[in-house]
């Protein structure tokens, strides 16, 4: 049995810095084979950087990825090649900079892992997430054992229907970029581990990790304004994904989602 841990969006030095600090023993405690985060908040709560990449994947993170923030940051599109553990996602053009994905190597298990962004309510010029998994799944199809697949997607239904497409043919399809946790970790009929969204690490005390009240005067009078991100209540959110690479299907999905100092 093989045991993974799907980091949810880290957002900020409030997330980074809690899960740096908590990943060495959780590790050990949960016994986990392997660590996967999304990073793409990471940076100041938009992007990621070279320094925060090398200190998340020094402190025990196995891959990062990215989504639709990942160019926010100035200079990454150039520092993003010196990272083979990091992977923008797949569906971008083909010219864009960056691995489209990771080989993660557990007890000689090769884990590809990548990232699909959502078409519905995304800004980012992306491909077809659907075909592009399907291209993935193909290119990889030699170099992989099985394939951990991200939905980073606004739309639920969206989430719920690569799910579905993906059903049977890959390790798990875990959603992010919404930030919030939800109700629905299992196992789909044909041994694919599936939740709508992981959560975010960082801070809850706050509106999807910026500070309340900008975010509150923002949608009461429409003026942009700076938003910082909080700093309160920061807690881990993920998903323990259970795969038996004997019978060939994840045996179980849950959430996991713990609070600073608990």
């Amino acid at each position: 049995m093989l045991r993974i841990l799907f980091v949810g969006d880290i957002v900020g030095r409030p997330g980074r810095e809690m899960l740096m600090e908590r990943l060495p023993r959780l590790r050990s405690e949960l016994k986990l084979d392997a660590v996967i985060a999304n990073g793409e908040n990471a940076a100041a709560g938009a992007g990621i950087n070279g320094g925060i990449a090398k200190g998340l994947l020094q402190s025990g993170v196995d891959a990062i990825t990215l989504g639709d923030h990942v160019w926010d940051q100035r200079g990454w599109e150039v520092e993003i090649d010196d990272f083979p553990k990091v992977c923008r996602p797949a569906n971008l053009p083909g010219a864009c900079p960056g691995a489209d994905h990771v080989i993660v190597h557990v007890k000689g298990f090769r884990l590809a892992v990548f990232t699909v962004l959502g078409r519905t309510f995304m800004g980012l010029k992306a491909e077809c997430p659907f075909i592009g998994a399907d291209t993935m799944l193909r290119k990889l199809a030699t170099e992989a054992d099985g394939f951990l697949v991200e939905a980073h997607m606004e739309a639920t239904s969206e989430k719920i229907a690569l799910g579905w497409h993906l059903d049977g043919r890959a390790v798990a399809v875990l959603g992010t970029h919404t930030h919030v946790p939800t109700a629905d970790a299992g196992v789909l009929p044909g041994g694919t581990g599936f939740m709508c969204d992981v959560g975010m690490t960082g801070p809850y005390a706050s509106v999807l990790g910026r500070e309340i009240k900008p975010v509150v005067e923002r949608f009461l009078d429409g003026m942009p304004r700076k938003l910082e991100v909080a700093e309160g209540d920061v807690r881990i959110s993920g998903a323990v994904v259970d795969y038996d690479e004997v019978e060939k299907r994840t045996r179980k999905v849950e959430l996991l989602h713990l609070r600073r100092g608990r």
